[in-house]
């Protein structure tokens, strides 16, 4: 029997409705599980510039963040910020790396990750910084671990958007991130960042502490992590000088 157009429509508004309010349900049901991941994700990221995690899961990395990870928020001043231009606690977990990013450096936030021996804020092991930029095809982003001197690198963890498989996506791996270990970030008390060189197989001779083997066929996203560690390092100078200061003050004292 053919049915009406009000009948149609009728119908279709319902079952629209309806779908759209279980659909909704399902929304408010997954949300705390998806919250989880992104914390997780986020958590191990932060920690994978300094640990090694392939034997831990889930709420073991989270169990071990919150031992050894104490966070601040500063400006581009090197200033640590409690609370945002409205009164709200800032958060360095909930910084948007990537809406900062569209901002101008003098407005944005930065969160800085204070690795520390377990259970002891005061013995700090590590500087951790994120970082954000352009690769070839989008997106580029991760963490920067220094160790107290905040001059040598402890460790990165890179991630992207749409590098090229096999050739810019390596900046993922363990191969790629294993080079900046030990390189230094400033040469004679001026920045010189760590650069990774065009091309790959280079001549030990040009692998000293500032630079490190590049990636074959990815001579643009090369380029692009080069350019975004050294924007955030000069993004997060003023709070490096400050922490370096604060560090030789309390020995200092304990001498």
């Amino acid at each position: 029997m053919q049915q009406s157009n009000t009948y149609i429509i009728v119908f279709s508004a319902v079952l629209t409705i309806v779908l759209g309010g279980l659909l909704s349900l399902a929304n408010q049901g997954l949300k705390p599980m998806q919250q989880k991941s992104v914390e997780l994700d986020t958590k191990k990221k932060i920690l994978s510039a300094v640990t090694d995690l392939q034997e831990k899961k889930g709420d073991e990395i989270i169990d071990l963040y919150g031992q050894t990870i104490e966070s601040v928020v500063v400006n581009i001043d090197g200033e640590i910020l409690e609370k945002d231009k409205d009164g709200n606690p800032l958060i360095a977990e909930n910084i948007d790396i990537a809406k900062n990013y569209k901002m101008a450096p003098e407005e944005r936030l930065y969160p800085v990750f204070k690795y520390h021996q377990a259970g002891n804020k005061e013995a700090v092991e590590a500087y951790i910084f994120p970082i954000y930029g352009k690769g070839l095809w989008g997106p580029i982003w991760g963490f920067i671990a220094l160790e107290t001197d905040l001059n040598t690198v402890k460790g990165v963890s890179f991630d992207h958007k749409s590098e090229t498989p096999g050739l810019g996506a390596r900046i993922t791996t363990a191969e790629v991130s294993n080079r900046y270990v030990g390189k230094k970030v400033y040469n004679d008390g001026k920045l010189a960042s760590v650069v990774m060189l065009k091309g790959e197989n280079n001549a030990a001779s040009n692998l000293d502490e500032h630079h490190i083997d590049g990636l074959s066929g990815a001579t643009l996203t090369a380029k692009g992590v080069n350019e975004m560690l050294e924007n955030y390092f000069i993004y997060y100078k003023e709070y490096m000088n400050k922490a370096k200061t604060n560090a030789t003050e309390k020995v200092a004292l304990l001498n």
